[in-house]
């Protein structure tokens, strides 16, 4: 679908749009790392966290989960080791691919997310809450996911799905 609302001094709604998306992000994390250090890991931390305990088995690949946590592969790496070293993530080579490894869930960082997870919902659910209704929510879910995979798409045509990474990423649910 073409779209060019720019007006003669280049103010464009788009503009606008994609704008007040990045700034929902940022906000949305500053926020919630804000609460979250309050009660443990926060800040990269967590978000490396939360991802391997929302996925089948509490493992990834590296490259999946810089992609799923927008760190840099050096960045995420740096995030692992300190999680390594407080006993949350263990580390493990692809025995398919001796270049790639995986981070996965420790019993211990299983039980610190277990403990994390709930007063993370709770926050998400009363900010939702002072924002949308049930419908609203269900349909920003839906545009969301269609964006997030269709730039994932775009990305994985251009080669860029995972900054660094030298294999796809796929998406998350």
């Amino acid at each position: 679908m073409a779209h060019n609302g720019a007006t003669p001094d280049g103010d464009d709604a788009r503009l606008t749009t994609v704008g007040l998306l990045f700034e929902t992000s940022a906000g949305l994390r500053r926020l919630f790392h804000r609460q979250l250090e309050e009660s443990g890991p926060g800040g990269q931390s967590f978000d490396v966290l939360i991802r391997l305990a929302r996925t089948p088995g509490n493992e990834l690949r590296m490259s999946e989960l810089a992609a799923q946590t927008s760190l840099t592969p050096s960045g995420l790496t740096r995030a692992v080791d300190r999680l390594q070293g407080q006993g949350l993530v263990s580390r493990r080579t692809c025995p398919e691919d001796r270049r790639g490894s995986f981070a996965q869930l420790t019993p211990e960082g299983r039980a610190t997310m277990d403990r994390l997870i709930p007063g993370h919902v709770a926050q998400i659910d009363a900010l939702l809450d002072e924002v949308y209704s049930v419908e609203e929510e269900a349909q920003l879910e839906a545009l969301l996911r269609r964006m997030r995979d269709h730039v994932l798409a775009r990305n994985l045509d251009l080669g860029t799905a995972c900054e660094g990474a030298p294999e796809p990423c796929p998406a998350a649910d």
